[in-house]
């Protein structure tokens, strides 16, 4: 799972909500499974991805024009950190995906 966050000023919030549904509205990358966009205190947003696999993802951040999550934290003048998880428990209804 990786996790872009950063503060996003007030009055770019509006924006920044819309270009996070405008990347998820077009043809996602191939492997990626689930994307949220989560909003915290403190103007703090974090874009959290689940992914197929971790070579996936090192691919999607390898090329730029895929690296979409960092770009937007940047366009919306935000320095975005990325941090990468391991899932090793997770639950979603019924369906155990542990590892």
């Amino acid at each position: 799972m990786s996790e872009v966050s950063g503060a996003v000023a007030a009055e770019r919030e509006t924006a920044f909500v819309e270009a996070y549904r405008q990347l998820v509205a077009g043809p996602l990358p191939e492997g990626l499974l689930r994307t949220e966009l989560l909003k915290g205190g403190d103007r703090h947003w974090r874009i959290q991805s689940l992914w197929r696999d971790l070579a996936t993802l090192e691919a999607v951040r390898a090329d730029p024009k895929t690296a979409a999550a960092p770009r937007l934290f940047r366009e919306a003048g935000a320095d975005p950190v990325l941090a990468v998880f391991e899932v090793t428990v997770a639950q979603v209804g019924d369906l155990d995906l542990s590892n």
